[in-house]
């Protein structure tokens, strides 16, 4: 069994990874960190220290309507893509990081721009 970081537990819920193939699992968000675990596997975990966590990424649709999903970036490993019920994520988490680092993520025509811009600046 796996030992939890956290000694308080703010939010646990439902939830779905998309670190490769979809998995589905609990978030349980504490004091100490934000973590995944599988339903049927234990040894498919996820934990993600407060310290550790560089920025909260929100994929927005339609005009703010729909987040189907979100990510968390950390400082040294990577990031981390999930799937739940984020209204009530991002009020647990507003506690621990600052609202600053939750962001939105690029839309589609935003990353079409960005790069369109980055090849006439080579020219």
């Amino acid at each position: 069994m796996v030992q939890s970081i956290n000694t308080k537990v703010d939010l646990v819920i439902d939830a779905t990874s998309h670190i490769s193939l979809s998995e589905y699992g609990k978030i349980m968000i504490g004091d100490k960190g934000f973590e995944f675990f599988n339903k049927r596997d234990v040894r498919k975990y996820i934990q993600i220290p407060w310290e550790e966590v560089d920025y909260v990424i929100a994929s927005v649709l339609f005009k703010g309507k729909w987040i189907p999903r979100y990510a968390i970036r950390t400082k040294r490993n990577g990031t981390y893509t999930f799937s739940s019920n984020p209204k009530r994520v991002f009020r647990a988490m507003r506690e621990y990081v600052d609202p600053n680092r939750m962001v939105r993520s690029l839309t589609f025509f935003d990353v079409i721009k960005r790069n369109f811009k980055s090849m006439l600046k080579k020219q």
